[in-house]
């Protein structure tokens, strides 16, 4: 898939000073900026949009007496 956008100057910059000094290309940082930084992105925002479900009630929680009675863990 090719996917297009724009960077800001500063950051182009950068990423060509780190593609010529490494001999890799600038397409190899971004896999790796996007591969590594959307899990976190992912984490975030799923986090935030349960956490919204949550406060509104839309989302049924557990305390944790409730879990550990329903999984068989207390002695």
């Amino acid at each position: 898939m090719t996917i297009s956008i724009r960077l800001a100057p500063d950051i182009e910059e950068r990423l060509g000073f780190l593609a010529q000094k490494t001999g890799r290309t600038k397409s190899f940082y971004l896999r790796e900026v996007i591969e590594q930084g959307l899990e976190d992105i992912e984490d975030y925002y799923l986090a935030a949009d349960t956490l919204e479900r949550v406060r509104s009630g839309r989302e049924k929680t557990y305390s944790s007496t409730e879990v550990r009675k329903d999984l068989d863990l207390d002695d």
